[in-house]
């Protein structure tokens, strides 16, 4: 089945593919909840994370903060950036259980879109992701939907971020194939470009043990507008094992969103004092995943900040060939 873009979407969609196309390293935003999280001057949603956030004075501060601090970084050198709105846990289920505003992921994606236009001048450098992420638990597979359940329970989120006017969808997180082909079902039916962004184990599988390879070409054959590309997040970027993956799977795989910390999830995840390996390594080891396999976005997860990024930008060792 071909599935016909309208006129903005395909605006998009080649936006998008002339950003990849233009540019050897796009940045992307660092840690956004795990800062919140430990800040102690707000306080997350117990199901719907950072999302309401956006309809508190002092939440609102404490975003804008945040994503601006990256912006700046990003313009700052000369580079792109890609920022997400804050509604990774804002599916219809847990924003009808919690009785909020049910416009909540357009009203995130307007939130964005407004300090966007407050840098007039770079907002062309700009673009703001529609985010989601799986129903249950990242870090358990097993819990994970099937792929037509997921086409299913996705769609009334996507379809209120691409009211939103979003650039592009991104889900992230997503520990098991199976919820990660219905997803990219739901979001080819949306019109913009979209991302999948997997969770990995220190073996460069996903937490379902399915092969980063087998992933990639799966999704892709399930689907008939494919996804502009692939990412890995919230693991240790040498969780990639890159130099172990088949060459082929670079074409595909576009970015990075790496953890600060080299601990496996399940140690992450009940760790009462924040764990970062030294910037400098972890930054070099993003770069590597630039220079040496052409992964082109790079950005941060679980306890990053703005010093990683700039850790990036300031390096000399950027992949400096054409895309």
């Amino acid at each position: 089945m071909k599935y016909m873009l309208d006129r903005g979407s395909g605006r998009k969609l080649k936006s998008m593919q002339h950003l990849l196309r233009d540019n050897n390293l796009i940045l992307m935003e660092a840690a956004i909840v795990e800062p919140l999280r430990r800040s102690g001057d707000t306080h997350l949603h117990p199901r719907l994370a950072h999302a309401p956030l956006i309809y508190d004075e002092a939440g609102r501060k404490a975003l804008a903060g945040l994503y601006q601090g990256y912006m700046d970084t990003a313009l700052a050198a000369g580079k792109p950036f890609l920022m997400c709105a804050p509604t990774w846990r804002a599916n219809r289920q847990r924003v009808a259980e919690t009785g909020i505003k049910t416009s909540i992921n357009i009203d995130a994606v307007h939130f964005l879109q407004k300090l966007r236009d407050s840098r007039s001048a770079d907002k062309d450098n700009m673009r703001i992701g529609g985010l989601i992420g799986c129903k249950n638990d990242c870090y358990k597979p097993e819990e994970a939907l099937s792929a037509a359940e997921a086409e299913a329970f996705h769609g009334w989120q996507l379809d209120q971020l691409q009211q939103s006017g979003a650039d592009f969808m991104i889900a992230e997180t997503l520990p098991a194939i199976e919820e990660a082909i219905g997803v990219a079902r739901a979001m080819e039916h949306c019109g913009l470009p979209y991302f999948i962004s997997f969770v990995i184990r220190r073996d460069g599988c996903l937490l379902d043990g399915t092969s980063l390879d087998r992933a990639i070409r799966t999704i892709d054959a399930n689907t008939s507008r494919q996804a502009l590309g692939f990412m890995v997040n919230c693991a240790y970027p040498a969780f990639l094992c890159a130099e172990k993956q088949p060459s082929e799977i670079f074409s595909r795989l576009v970015g990075c969103l790496a953890n600060a910390s080299a601990l496996d999830h399940c140690d992450l995840d009940n760790a009462e004092e924040l764990h970062v390996e030294n910037i400098s390594e972890w930054g070099e080891l993003m770069l590597e995943l630039n220079r040496n396999y052409g992964v082109k976005i790079l950005g941060g997860c679980c306890g990053t900040g703005n010093e990683h990024l700039q850790y990036l930008v300031r390096s000399p060792k950027v992949n400096t060939g054409r895309a």
